[in-house]
C-alpha cells in the first residue's frame, strides 16, 4: 500500500465524506449509520447530504433512500423546504454545465466517451450529461475534486473497476493531487477488503504512468 503522506493529504472532512460515500453504496445499514456517527462532529451537514444525493448515480435510489434517513436521524437536521437546483426548469442549464463537468472529469477522452456511451443507447448519453454531470455532479453545494474523490470511493467499495479507473483520472483531472487520491483510498481501510484496497492502488499506480510516462518511455494507447 503507498503511503498518501508523500505527496498530500486529504483533510479530516474529506476523509469522513470519503467513507461515507463509500458506506453508502458497499456498506449495510448498521455500517452505515456508524461511519457517520463517526463522521458527523468533522463534517458540514450541507456536503454530506449533496455526498447523499450524488449516491443514487453509483449507489441507487435504495440505498441513497436509506441513508438520507440515517443522516436525518443523526444530524437532527430537517430537509430544507425548497431545492431550486432541482426544478425541472433548470434543464437547459442541466444540459449546459453537465457537458463543462464532464469534459473537465474527462479531459482529452471527452469525445471517445460520448461517442462509446452513444452506441451503447443515445439515451444513456443523454441522461449522462444531463441527470449525471449537469443535475446532480455540478450542482453547487460541493466542490467538483470532492465530489470525484467520493465517487472514486463509490466505485471502489462496489467493485466497479472499469468505472473506478475512469474516474480514478476524473478525480486527477477536477484538481486531486495523486497523493490526496492516495489518502482517499486508504481512507476506505475497513470498508474495502485489503485484497481489493491492493487492487485499486495497482491501479492508481498504472493511471499515474499512463498520464506521466517515464522518460523514454511513449505513452503508447
Amino acid at each position: 500500500m503507498n503511503d498518501a503522506t508523500t505527496l498530500g493529504r486529504i483533510d479530516e472532512e474529506t476523509r469522513s465524506l470519503v467513507q461515507i460515500a463509500a458506506a453508502i453504496a458497499g456498506a449495510d445499514e448498521i455500517t452505515t449509520r456508524d461511519v457517520m456517527e463517526r463522521a458527523s462532529p468533522s463534517v458540514d451537514n450541507s456536503k454530506v447530504e449533496e455526498v447523499i444525493l450524488q449516491s443514487y448515480l453509483f449507489a441507487g435510489f435504495p440505498r441513497t433512500l436509506n441513508a438520507a434517513r440515517i443522516w436525518r436521524s443523526i444530524s437532527s437536521t430537517p430537509a430544507p423546504g425548497d431545492d431550486s437546483e432541482a426544478k425541472h426548469t433548470n434543464s437547459a442549464q442541466w444540459e449546459e454545465r453537465g457537458q463543462e463537468t464532464c469534459r473537465t472529469v474527462y479531459g482529452e477522452s471527452y469525445e471517445m466517451l460520448r461517442q462509446n456511451i452513444r452506441a451503447l443507447h443515445p439515451a444513456l448519453d443523454t441522461w449522462m450529461i444531463t441527470d449525471g454531470y449537469g443535475k446532480v455532479l455540478s450542482r453547487p453545494g460541493l466542490d467538483l475534486k470532492t465530489r470525484e474523490l467520493c465517487i472514486v470511493a463509490a466505485c471502489a467499495a462496489t467493485a466497479q473497476q472499469r468505472q473506478l479507473h475512469s474516474h480514478l483520472h476524473g478525480a486527477l483531472n477536477a484538481g486531486a493531487s495523486v497523493g490526496e487520491v492516495e489518502s482517499a483510498l486508504a481512507a476506505l481501510s475497513g470498508l474495502v477488503p485489503d485484497g481489493d484496497l491492493e487492487k485499486y492502488f495497482s491501479l492508481l499506480a498504472h493511471v499515474t504512468s499512463r498520464r506521466h510516462p517515464p522518460r523514454g518511455k511513449a505513452d503508447v494507447r
